[in-house]
């Protein structure tokens, strides 16, 4: 079954601000990246997604449902992590996941079973009787992935869940999505501004811009090989570069990362005669692959 589906897709704002504009794209389940600088839609997107908004235009399938006109039974299998939180600060994280598990249609039982469960697969085991005000903001994160948990959905949407965290925390929460896609057989959509996150952890991305569909598909497509060789050496990069311009091979920097275009085959046995005349200590010797971030830089947008 198809994830998620739309079908130009539309959502104005008082007939004046286009949040959304003709958006066609369908996404198989996996763990997808929603990407698209701020303000670019995605929000929306979501949004439209849960059945807390209503399109202007077009149609919407989630899990096979229209969440237009069925907005209960698309969220009774989807679980939210919303951007900005709310959470009162008096509860503890047992009390308000439990809470919500029941808002969910759990029994009270099934409800505190599955809440002590959620928190401890998000690492909150040991401090779920704690005040939720006294949380730093990475167990904050963590609560508001718990209650998304809670009621065992099918399809996580995650808007922007490392928001505030600093580089650990955004390292543990990356992580923690990734368990959650791979291992719990649970579909995540996680929306971010951050390429480089997404890249690290998602099979699929979806990119929109002013509402628009940039492009869609499996990254490991919009990461293809280069004709480009990518050599990295542990001491020394100075001396290899002036080495093999000396061989008359072009040479250009990136970062620690020496970019060299692969004209045929000898090119591999030029480069690694250079590092053996040098006795440098070789890290990384391969065709450079574009990042994604690369694909949406100063380029004109395109369906697909």
């Amino acid at each position: 079954m198809t994830l998620i589906a739309t079908q130009s897709l539309t959502k104005t704002y008082g007939g004046r601000i286009t949040a959304l504009s003709d958006l066609t794209v369908a996404v198989e389940p996996g763990i997808i990246g929603l990407v698209g600088a701020n303000g670019a839609g995605k929000s929306t997107l979501i949004k439209i997604l849960l059945g807390l908004l209503a399109p202007s235009g077009g149609r919407v399938r989630v899990l096979g449902l229209d969440p237009t006109t069925d907005p209960a039974a698309v969220r009774a299998r989807v679980g939210y992590m919303p951007e900005h939180d709310a959470l009162p600060p008096d509860l503890s994280a047992a009390e308000l996941v439990t809470h919500l598990g029941r808002m969910s249609g759990l029994p009270r039982t099934a409800a505190r079973e599955r809440a002590s469960e959620a928190l401890r697969h998000v690492g909150l085991h040991e401090e779920r009787h704690r005040a939720v005000g006294g949380y730093s903001t990475g167990m904050k994160q963590r609560v508001k992935l718990a209650q998304a948990l809670v009621h065992d959905p099918d399809l996580l949407l995650l808007d922007e869940p490392t928001n505030g965290l600093d580089p650990a925390g955004r390292d543990d929460m990356l992580a923690l999505v990734h368990r959650i896609g791979t291992e719990f057989g649970i579909s995540v959509l996680v929306c971010s501004h951050l390429l480089g996150e997404v890249e690290r952890i998602c099979d699929t991305l979806v990119a929109i811009d002013g509402g628009r569909l940039l492009r869609a598909g499996p990254i490991a497509a919009m990461t293809s090989a280069t004709d480009v060789l990518a050599v990295e050496v542990s001491e020394g990069t100075e001396s290899l570069a002036d080495r093999l311009a000396a061989l008359d091979l072009p040479v250009t920097r990136d970062g620690r990362t020496l970019l060299v275009p692969l004209a045929d085959e000898a090119t591999y046995d030029l480069i690694l005669g250079a590092v053996a005349e040098l006795d440098l200590p070789l890290h990384r010797l391969d065709q450079r692959r574009h990042r994604v971030a690369e694909l949406f830089a100063p380029r004109e947008p395109t369906h697909v």
